[in-house]
């Protein structure tokens, strides 16, 4: 799913991210992406081919 995406969009804590998949961001955005549980962060969010991973206000103001 975030191979597909063209942008990908991570928030985590008080900061946020933004990657455009490739082969050289693929582990930038998997460590980003994926929490504790091994799963992808709460919530994940596709919105046309951009994906939105954790919440972040200043991120969903700036998209939505």
């Amino acid at each position: 799913m975030l191979a597909q995406a063209k942008t990908v969009h991570v928030a985590k804590g008080k900061k946020y991210q933004s990657w455009e998949p490739g082969e050289d961001s693929k582990e930038a955005i998997l460590k980003a992406a994926v929490g504790p549980s091994g799963k992808l962060r709460a919530p994940t969010l596709r919105v046309g081919d951009q994906i939105f991973v954790g919440f972040h206000t200043d991120l969903f103001d700036a998209h939505f």
